[in-house]
């Protein structure tokens, strides 16, 4: 029952503060930010006790901490750094659940899709090169890791139980289209509603992510 009432909390605070966005008025959204990921760790932390809990856990944790530093972006660009740190933090962390979790059987079948996840990488790096400058190594670094978090999560739509194994497949879609977005409108050009783009499906990502884990440790 708590369960289903944080999962609803969490998303009852995520569509206002999206339509907070969407209204222009992000200096009220701008508040309840740091709120919206807590609502996802009390939701791992009252479910039921798993192996990879606490992996989880501190993978929300680090991208909570990203969420706080890039309010304070545009103050200074070590905000932004550290923010970026941390989420690339986050991203291994995911890596490593991913790769820990309750598999129904093994599958080489994703790495058939492994050029498609090199298009990407190279395609996104390819737009950004040129406007990136002294963040080349670390935004490649970044770009990098999140295509293998992106290729761990393909793997595991051939291995997990269902729905998780689809769960997990968007949300990880969902993570590397957010980050996509914040890079090409932090480096490259402005886009238009990029907040909320950005805000949009990095909340989403989360959610499937967790959703995912969770209904794959249920017995």
């Amino acid at each position: 029952m708590k369960v289903k009432k944080y999962t609803r909390s969490f998303i009852v605070i995520c569509l206002l503060y999206l339509f907070l966005l969407i209204s222009g008025k992000e200096d009220f959204a701008w508040w309840l930010k740091p709120l919206l990921i807590p609502f996802l760790i009390a939701l791992v932390s009252i479910s039921e006790e798993f192996k990879t809990r606490k992996i989880l856990l501190c993978a929300l944790f680090f991208s909570w901490i990203g969420d706080v530093l890039l309010l304070f972006a545009d103050k200074n660009i070590l905000f932004f750094i550290t923010g970026l740190v941390s989420f690339l933090i986050a991203h291994l962390v995911y890596i490593f659940l991913f790769d820990k979790q309750i598999k129904i059987n093994k599958s080489k079948t994703y790495l058939r899709f492994m050029p498609i996840v090199l298009i990407y990488l190279f395609g996104i790096l390819s737009v950004l090169w040129s406007s990136i400058n002294e963040m080349k190594i670390s935004v490649s670094f970044y770009a990098f890791v999140i295509s293998t978090m992106l290729l761990i999560t393909i793997k595991a739509y051939f291995e997990w139980k269902k729905p998780a194994n689809l769960l997990v497949l968007i949300g990880a879609v969902l993570f590397v289209v957010s980050d996509s977005i914040l890079a090409i409108n932090k480096f490259y050009t402005p886009l238009p509603m990029s907040s909320f783009l950005i805000m949009s499906t990095y909340l989403g990502a989360q959610f499937f992510i967790v959703k995912s884990v969770l209904i794959n440790n249920k017995v």
